[in-house]
């Protein structure tokens, strides 16, 4: 096996493990860091679907599920199926062959739409027990 068919999955591992550390020693999950505030949340007031993601991948990095699903569980939910597509990825790659996974199917780049769609308006809603997804 040669390592030319695995530079693109190796150059995105580099990439994530980069972003990955950015996150680590920048420590969103205290207020008033380097890292930005969400623009949706600071300009409208609303949360987008990915407000708490910085801290939702900082919580990970440290083994703190509990936590991560509080800041933002739909991007648990993201993080589970993208690391399934680098893998599956990555081994067809190395193999020499693709391998047919969920992100091939005709149905899941809408229902990832309606995920995030739902997750939008289900995090917004302004009652209990809604506001508990509020970040």
């Amino acid at each position: 096996m040669t390592v030319r068919p695995l530079a693109a999955p190796m150059a995105v591992a580099a990439a994530a493990a980069g972003g990955c550390v950015a996150i680590w020693l920048a420590d969103p999950t205290t207020p008033g860091g380097v890292l930005p505030v969400c623009p949706t949340k600071a300009l409208l007031g609303v949360a987008c679907p990915g407000c708490g993601s910085l801290r939702m991948i900082y919580s990970l990095l440290h083994f703190d599920v509990a936590a991560a699903v509080r800041f933002n569980a739909l991007g648990v939910v993201a993080v589970l199926l993208l690391v399934s597509a680098y893998v599956t990825w990555g081994y067809g790659l190395a193999v020499g062959r693709p391998i047919r996974t969920w992100h091939h199917l005709r149905w899941a780049a809408p229902a990832a739409l309606v995920a995030i769609v739902v997750w939008f308006v289900v995090r917004n809603l302004p009652f209990e027990p809604f506001t508990a997804l509020q970040v």
